[in-house]
């Protein structure tokens, strides 16, 4: 595989099919983690973890897989990754694992997760595989990040817990509030299709 299609592929995922701005995948933990910068930080990591392994490993079984029972194949070797994953998160930090709670074992029906296996991994090569689900979860890592830091930093006055305002900052409630993530991500959607609008006119 080239180096351009290399690049092209990651930044298919990071930028022109993002999976949150672009495809709208993904809203479950988009919108109910990202209420700081760390949960939507350590989510983000997970998700591209289980993204980036699942992919390596149905492309690399693709030859394999009987086409008839190849959905709950993918579901099986993704469950795999989300449990090692979670596992892993919990010996890490307790307190990490309660604030992420069920949406962690949620990742095993990320629709971003299986659509990506069925739709790039079982027909492609490791190689391209592995440059499809680092763009994939690099996008949906900028994402989740773009929204918690927006919704802590508003919500709370800080960002990864330091405080970035004075004393007398009136924090905007709603904003680490469930509402906050629907009105940052309307925000977001806005600003993203602006930029690609201003760019094909350009």
């Amino acid at each position: 595989m080239s180096a351009t299609t290399s690049t092209d592929e990651f930044i298919k995922g990071l930028w022109r099919e993002n999976p949150v701005f672009v495809q709208v995948l993904g809203m479950c933990p988009v919108l109910a983690v990202s209420n700081t910068a760390e949960n939507a930080l350590a989510m983000g990591l997970a998700t591209a973890f289980v993204l980036i392994m699942s992919n390596l490993l149905v492309s690399a079984l693709r030859s394999f897989i009987p086409k008839q029972v190849r959905i709950a194949c993918y579901i099986l070797i993704i469950a795999t990754f989300v449990t090692i994953t979670d596992y892993a998160i919990q010996a890490i930090s307790v307190e990490l694992h309660k604030s992420l709670g069920a949406f962690i074992s949620l990742i095993v029906v990320n629709c971003l997760i299986l659509s990506r296996a069925e739709a790039f991994a079982s027909k492609n090569t490791l190689g391209k595989s592995l440059m499809d689900a680092l763009g994939m979860g690099a996008g949906f890592l900028f994402a989740l990040f773009c929204l918690g830091a927006v919704r802590e930093i508003l919500g709370n006055g800080t960002l990864f817990g330091l405080a970035l305002f004075p004393d007398n900052f009136e924090s905007w409630i709603v904003m680490i509030l469930p509402a906050g993530g629907f009105f940052t991500l309307a925000a977001w959607l806005l600003i993203f299709n602006a930029i690609n609008e201003r760019r094909g006119t350009s």
